[in-house]
């Protein structure tokens, strides 16, 4: 069947994949790490510091760590390296370009394991979008390797959408399958967050981790049972510079040089925190009235896992009543903010228990602002 005598289709969620590193850094191992920077920064500049000229670096602890964010741990591809004081980011050997890259291998896994739960093989599969904060380079497209690596015969894109690229990937492939473009699309979402973070930052040196999701769109015609219906989707950016990396092939300076820092992870982050929630909760409620939907019959949220704290207030405010670990799961805690992959974790992760007929929210947001709401309902 060519892709342009398709009938159109109603899109379905088949299955999902989960990649995760095998190595884990704790809040104790992270602040022991950070501390000690601090300590060897503060003496190397003590002249400048007792002189007034430059202000010491504060320590971090466990404490302000799980009180600012409800992390307590977090996955990453290189750990060595990051709680190295002399190094503080990941590092690991440069691959070729006849091997298979780190940020597609990661991505090829969780593909392979969602495909596998749905019981389909990679040639079933008519595209490839590779969503994520970060790409390891700009060309040829991470999407088209994972494709190749994979077996797919179609086609693959890269697509940026900050945390937001999950949901973004997601009602793209929905729009595809809507429009008789494809009957089976992978949204590959590979986070190697570990290197956009400065982790010499003592605001936000705990915040990410690494970690690779993947999510199967299918048309409802050929999905496994079981499946979950895409109900719909709704898409939201706002202009803001609150969350901000400047990291550019046309900007490339170091972030441990002079004015470096920006070209890592920045943020504003009680600002994002006032601005965020109220964006979020009012696109969920009246994206849910659209649809006829009842918020507050919502059988589960699964929300960006960015801040503890955001997520309960939009809970609160989708639900009308304090959420309950139940009704709004977390996986912040061991896997910190996996930029896009976060909604997409809790949901494979917490998602088997439901039953025919029950109704659900992946929902996304961050940097851009951006924000995605897939509303779904799991099928018989």
């Amino acid at each position: 069947m060519t892709q342009h005598t398709m009938m159109t289709g109603r899109p379905v969620i088949s299955a999902t994949g989960l990649f995760t590193p095998a190595e884990s850094i704790t809040n104790e191992e992270l602040v022991a790490s950070f501390n000690e920077f601090v300590r060897r920064h503060n003496a190397a500049n003590a002249e400048a510091i007792a002189a007034g000229d430059m202000e010491p670096l504060q320590e971090s602890s466990v404490e302000f760590i799980e009180k600012a964010s409800g992390i307590k741990a977090r996955h990453v591809i290189a750990k060595e390296p990051v709680l190295d004081p002399d190094t503080m980011a990941p590092r690991w050997r440069e691959r070729g370009n006849d091997e298979l890259s780190q940020m597609a291998e990661i991505g090829v896994a969780a593909a392979r394991q969602s495909l596998e739960r749905a019981g389909r093989d990679a040639g079933d599969v008519d595209a490839v979008l590779c969503a994520a904060s970060n790409m390891e380079r700009p060309y040829p497209a991470m999407a088209i390797e994972i494709q190749q690596a994979l077996g797919i015969d179609g086609f693959g894109f890269d697509m940026n959408v900050a945390c937001s690229s999950a949901t973004f990937g997601i009602q793209t492939a929905a729009d595809y399958i809507r429009a008789g473009n494809a009957k089976s699309v992978l949204v590959v979402s590979p986070e190697i967050t570990s290197g956009h973070l400065n982790w010499r930052d003592r605001d936000s040196h705990f915040i990410f981790g690494d970690v690779a999701t993947a999510v199967l769109v299918e048309d409802a015609s050929i999905a496994p049972a079981g499946h979950w219906d895409i109900l719909g989707t709704k898409l939201k950016t706002v202009f803001s510079n609150n969350i901000r990396n400047n990291f550019g092939f046309l900007n490339r300076a170091s972030p441990e040089g002079q004015g470096g820092a920006d070209k890592l992870f920045v943020q504003e982050g009680r600002k994002v925190f006032k601005e965020v929630v109220p964006m979020v909760a009012e696109m969920i409620v009246s994206e849910a009235a659209r649809l006829g939907i009842d918020p507050e019959r919502l059988r589960r949220l699964w929300l960006h896992q960015a801040n503890a704290g955001m997520n309960r207030l939009i809970a609160q405010r989708v639900l009308g009543h304090e959420a309950t670990a139940d009704e709004s799961p977390t996986v912040l805690d061991t896997y910190g903010n996996t930029s896009s992959a976060g909604s997409i974790i809790a949901f494979h992760l917490h998602s088997d228990d439901l039953k025919a007929g029950d109704t659900g929210l992946i929902c996304s947001f961050g940097a851009g602002y951006s924000a995605g709401a897939v509303f779904v309902r799991k099928a018989a």
